[in-house]
């Protein structure tokens, strides 16, 4: 093995007077599965094409893409594992001073909207050769969107970079096809209609089915508004009364103009105009990611038009086994070792990818828009070989940090309908209430953790993707719960609760609260049977569109009265790509049309201090948030009050109890809103009625990277034993 060319001499050591194709990533080179370049690039080497990769490439160098010649086929350009602009500012549009991407770890270096720039670098170094872009970027502002960092809606990224094609989600399938017909001569402009892939063209260019399509409907727009949609949301939860699941979206019944194949969104230019529209056109765009039966999507910029062919179908195990079986290096190029290599090889070098896709539904999670909702999975020998080749590595103590994906313990498809590669359009797996098809039980994972824990040289089995703990207490089979416990947590369970607000969690497509206590509660007991000393690490998210000050105060309550006091909190971040970022544009929810309460930068802040309350530098943010939403009562020196107030003299605690006795019994203190809790067992009869809602499972694929962790006791929660009697009017 050997990493890929870099330069020429590389180039010269195996004989290649030149490429077939170029790769370029805006992260280090990294020769390892988990790094999107290295395993595409190593695809496209097993197919017998010379490739070479440039790996952060100086964007003020005009000869930065020619260091290996004009290559034979075409150019593939990435700008990394995140988004470039996730990469470089916080939540707060902060600049990131770190980068784990860049050799060091060292930020700074990666310039804002990295995909465009280096297409346009392409295009003056390079000329005319075909221009492929992909990556979470590219994939994820594939449609008309919403900017956070401009505060605008941007128009497709494929306008912006002037890319010929544009790969979105996972690109296995598509970048074998694209490689393929270029090698044997094919007219990039004539690729048009892959499974995965975008292209953006005038009319005349277009296939000619769908260029007949366009030319029928002149420059549609979308002509009802909001009430006019409300109406028909309202008409169709009214004509699915009485059935066994909600129905979302059913406004978008006929809403827009489509055949049996290609579908019209609003334009670009009436989503940068109406937030009606843009909403509408998200709901749409989310509700055909469907590889069994989505229709190509098209929406006009000006008087060109983006087209979105299908999703790609999933890949089958034996693809996915071919994937993992690749020859990696698995580490940084020895070209880093002297900046300290590059940090975030350390979350994955004993790690193995055992799946992709989530099911979960979360609302500020992207992987719907790019991994897709069906679990993909590798056969158990696939994992099995790469734990064995890890346990070869020389620097290899025993442990494998994680067997895992998106949500660990959703390792199969959902129902038979995902078996055969279809997703349901008009309603979630999880949420609000997981479907009557949805296939129960952990089984072949934990057969598969079972398997990698006996190997020889392997001391322990970690488990650090997220737990979906609403789903595994649905599984009446307890098994799945004790050997997690017992044998794959490394002191602490990272789950994500997110929040205990009803308003919020909905807001999230979050399970209920009381979901997260009965998960906890269990945990406890189970490790105390075990003579385990192991905690949980609850994620939280602040700021949340949906989430008010009085939401923010019940979980700073509820964090005081189970003493998890966090020391990050993740700001909510309108990532492209996914339904709270819609929720944060336009205050509509895309799905049900309902208005949304979304906090401005000030109340964002307010509600931050509010989860953080303990720390010195939060103390007057809390108290105006107190005040600000009327709850001076939180605010003394009771047994009730979340924060002591200089100003106010202290007095004894039956006088405190006089004045503050209405406030304190409203405040609900620690208590989650148990008016909907079915009294649940752990057994078949029972589980129905048990966890009917989504979590979130795991954040490392998110566009966003996730360094929430919320560390302190899980001590039990102080609750109400009794349904309705949650928080006090």
């Amino acid at each position: 093995m050997s990493f890929l060319p870099i330069n020429r001499d590389d180039m010269d050591q195996r004989g290649w007077d030149m490429l077939d194709f170029l790769f370029i990533t805006g992260d280090a080179y990294v020769d390892h599965p988990s790094f999107g370049a290295a395993l595409l690039t190593r695809l496209l080497e097993a197919r017998g094409y010379r490739v070479g990769v440039i790996a952060r490439p100086d964007p003020n160098d005009d000869q930065a893409f020619l260091v290996m010649g004009r290559p034979l086929y075409g150019v593939f350009i990435s700008s990394g594992v995140v988004d470039s602009m996730v990469n470089n500012y916080t939540s707060a549009g902060k600049t990131r001073s770190e980068d784990r991407y860049a050799p060091g770890g060292i930020g700074g270096q990666r310039p804002d909207r990295s995909l465009i720039r280096y297409c346009n670098m392409a295009r003056k170094q390079l000329g005319d050769l075909p221009l492929i872009i992909g990556g979470v970027e590219a994939s994820l502002r594939r449609f008309a969107h919403y900017d956070v960092w401009s505060d605008k809606v941007r128009r497709s990224i494929l306008q912006d970079t002037q890319a010929d094609l544009l790969i979105y989600g996972m690109g296995e399938l598509p970048i074998q096809t694209i490689a393929d017909l270029l090698a044997r001569g094919a007219d990039i402009k004539k690729i048009n209609s892959i499974p995965g892939t975008c292209i953006f063209a005038a009319a005349d260019d277009l296939p000619k089915n769908c260029r007949a399509f366009v030319n029928e409907l002149g420059d549609y727009q979308l002509e009802a508004d909001l009430e006019e949609l409300r109406k028909l949301q309202k008409a169709a939860e009214t004509a699915a009364k009485g059935k066994k699941s909600r129905i979302d979206r059913g406004f978008l019944r006929g809403l827009f103009p489509e055949d049996d194949k290609f579908i019209m969104l609003p334009p670009y230019e009436q989503c940068t105009e109406s937030k009606t529209a843009y909403a509408a056109a998200f709901a749409k765009q989310y509700q055909e990611q469907d590889p069994g039966a989505g229709k190509t999507m098209i929406q006009r910029h000006g008087r060109k038009f983006l087209v979105q062919n299908p999703p790609q179908k999933p890949m089958t195990p034996a693809q996915f086994d071919e994937v993992y079986a690749l020859d990696y290096e698995r580490k940084p190029h020895p070209m880093y070792d002297q900046a300290g290599g590059v940090p975030a090889i350390e979350e994955v070098r004993f790690s193995v990818n055992s799946h992709r896709g989530c099911y979960g539904g979360c609302n500020f999670c992207a992987i719907t828009f790019h991994q897709g909702r069906i679990i993909q999975r590798r056969s158990d020998q696939s994992v099995l070989d790469e734990v064995e080749t890890i346990t070869q590595m020389p620097d290899f103590k025993g442990y494998i940090h994680d067997i895992g994906g998106p949500t660990a313990n959703f390792h199969e498809p959902a129902c038979e309908k995902q078996d055969k590669g279809f997703v349901c359009k008009h309603r979630q797996c999880m949420s609000p209430k997981p479907c009557p098809s949805l296939r129960i039980g952990q089984h072949s994972y934990l057969e598969l953790l079972r398997k990698a824990r006996q190997m020889p040289g392997v001391k322990k089995v970690f488990v650090r993707s997220g737990v979906r703990y609403d789903y595994a207490l649905m599984d009446p089979d307890r098994s799945f719960i004790d050997e997690l416990i017992e044998y794959h947590v490394s002191g602490q369970l990272k789950v994500a609760p997110e929040h205990v607000s009803k308003n919020a969690l909905e807001a999230m497509g979050k399970p209920p609260a009381w979901i997260y206590d009965e998960f906890k509660e269990l945990y406890e007991q189970i490790n105390k049977e075990k003579g385990l000393r192991q905690y949980l690490v609850p994620y939280l998210i602040s700021g949340h569109p949906g989430c008010t000050l009085d939401d923010a105060i019940e979980l700073a309550l509820y964090i005081k009265a189970n003493r998890v006091m966090p020391e990050q909190v993740q700001d909510f971040y309108a990532t492209p790509g996914t339904v709270s970022t819609t929720m944060y544009h336009t205050h509509i929810d895309p799905f049900t049309l309902k208005d949304i309460h979304v906090p401005d930068r000030d109340e964002k802040r307010l509600q931050r201090a509010l989860l953080q309350f303990g720390k010195p530098e939060n103390r007057a943010a809390a108290i105006k948030a107190l005040r600000l939403a009327g709850r001076n009562d939180l605010i003394g020196y009771g047994e009730e009050c979340l924060l002591a107030a200089s100003s106010v003299p202290r007095r004894n605690s039956g006088e405190s109890r006089n004045n503050h006795s209405g406030k304190s019994n409203r405040s609900g203190a620690g208590k989650t809103n148990s008016s909907n809790r079915p009294k649940t067992g752990r057994n078949s009869d029972n589980r129905a009625s048990q966890s009917r809602g989504t979590g979130s499972g795991n954040d490392r694929n998110r566009t966003s990277s996730r360094n929430n962790q919320a560390r302190g006791n899980s001590g039990p929660a102080r609750r109400n034993d009794k349904p309705g009697k949650g928080r006090k009017g």
